[in-house]
């Protein structure tokens, strides 16, 4: 399976949401899955990769050249694709994976994981979309969505994605449909 890992590629956060990536990389490697990711050799991203790579498995790195001036690039990546923009690179993201994880981040990463579940409710893909709430990081997000949920501004919120806090319920979700 090709699994899109959205994540912040800061270097400037806590490591216990580093080693959980890091642990999600090396188990995807060791059950044969491939990462699809941003590219990135630092925070989250770098860190998946680094797990990834680490257990001799296999990723697609997928960013625009220019994004080297914010972060660097990973260079271990067995392909990379590189695009012009940041809307190219979320629809690679898309074209290139079977599932998508969103891990802790930022603007980018809520970017990516709401275009995403649009998408999804929209019928333009039916790809599982688990969040990575690792040290309850997404829970005031939960709570917004509740609320978005209980006065109507949500479709079926339940259908569009799954939420897991360790790397054993990500592969739970992942593998028993």
């Amino acid at each position: 399976m090709r699994i899109c890992v959205y994540g912040s590629g800061s270097e400037d956060i806590n490591k216990i949401y580093t080693d959980a990536t890091y642990e999600l990389g090396c188990i995807m490697a060791q059950k044969g899955h491939t990462l699809v990711f941003g590219g990135g050799d630092s925070g989250i991203m770098g860190s998946c990769a680094k797990g990834v790579h680490d257990n001799d498995g296999k990723s697609i790195g997928i960013a625009p050249k220019w994004i080297e001036n914010f972060e660097p690039l990973c260079d271990e990546c067995t392909r990379f694709i590189y695009v012009e923009s940041m809307d190219e690179r979320k629809n690679k993201f898309l074209e290139n994976s079977d599932a998508i994880i969103v891990a802790p981040g930022g603007m980018g990463t809520l970017d990516e994981f709401f275009e995403a579940i649009t998408l999804k409710k929209l019928e333009q893909h039916n790809k599982d979309i688990i969040i990575f709430n690792i040290d309850n990081f997404y829970e005031k997000m939960f709570e917004m969505l509740d609320e978005m949920n209980q006065k109507g501004f949500l479709y079926k919120p339940s259908k569009t994605f799954k939420k897991a806090s360790t790397v054993d319920e990500i592969f739970e979700l992942l593998e028993n449909k």
